[in-house]
């Protein structure tokens, strides 16, 4: 039953990543990828929020295998950001490659910070 769950989630997060990255690259006429940006921050939101609503007993584990590993790990991309990371410091971008770099790892961290604040104000 957990697989199932991993997979049910994953067949959402999956495709509402690639639409979201491309809806979001789509409006922005630079190299950043803000399409991945944008996912990987989403992710980091929902999974904090969902963290803190299982630690406060408002979600099950299920809910936590639906979202938080299939949907979030479907919806987020480590190696989607490493590959254009990658591709902006080898085509000369650097300053947008080590812009990423910085600003997902504070964004990403502050998302899940905000999500587990955010379960906690919430339902503790």
């Amino acid at each position: 039953m957990n697989w199932l769950l991993v997979a049910l989630g994953a067949m959402v997060g999956a495709p509402l990543r690639y639409l979201t990255d491309r809806a979001v690259q789509k409006r922005h006429d630079t190299v950043f990828p803000w399409g991945t940006f944008t996912v990987n921050v989403a992710g980091c939101l929902i999974l904090g929020l969902l963290s803190g609503a299982v630690a406060a007993g408002a979600a099950s584990s299920h809910v936590q295998l639906l979202l938080g590993t299939g949907l979030c790990g479907a919806l987020t991309t480590y190696s989607t950001f490493s590959y254009e990371t990658l591709r902006l410091a080898e085509d000369g971008a650097r300053f947008f490659a080590a812009a990423n770099v910085i600003a997902s790892v504070v964004a990403g961290l502050g998302a899940a910070f905000v999500g587990v604040s955010l379960a906690e104000a919430l339902w503790a």
